[in-house]
């Protein structure tokens, strides 16, 4: 199974390990789904995750994003002509239509077109 990881989701489950998001992030970790990227969610992952107000150290952060890049799927994403309310939003579903993903999963599901494969981390548990 082959997934897009919003930052919003990743953000929750380095925050709260117990919650969630952090049990996704458990099964991208243990390799049972493979999560889907291209440089523009790295660079997005990286810039927000390196917050000094979230306060993740650097050997965590690296090691996360090392494992995304050795473990997960690039995807060198075809731009869509779609209008987003929030265009930060739109690399996660170009990546998603690109890949053929089964399931985008995020927590601003209103920020992007009605698609029963975008999912909030509930409902992809849920699925699972």
């Amino acid at each position: 199974m082959k997934i897009i990881f919003d930052t919003n989701v990743l953000v929750s489950a380095l925050l709260n390990t117990n919650g969630t998001p952090a049990k996704i992030l458990s099964l991208i970790l243990n390799m049972k789904v493979k999560i889907a990227y291209d440089n523009r969610i790295l660079f997005e992952y990286i810039d927000v995750i390196s917050r000094e107000n979230f306060g993740f150290n650097e050997e965590t952060i690296s090691g996360l994003i090392n494992f995304i890049k050795d473990t997960g799927e690039y995807t060198n994403a075809d731009p869509l002509n779609i209008e987003f309310s929030d265009e930060s939003d739109k690399k996660f579903y170009e990546v998603f239509i690109t890949a053929n993903a089964d399931y985008l999963i995020t927590g601003n599901k209103k920020h992007f077109p009605k698609n029963k494969e975008i999912v909030s981390p509930k409902e992809f548990l849920d699925l699972y």
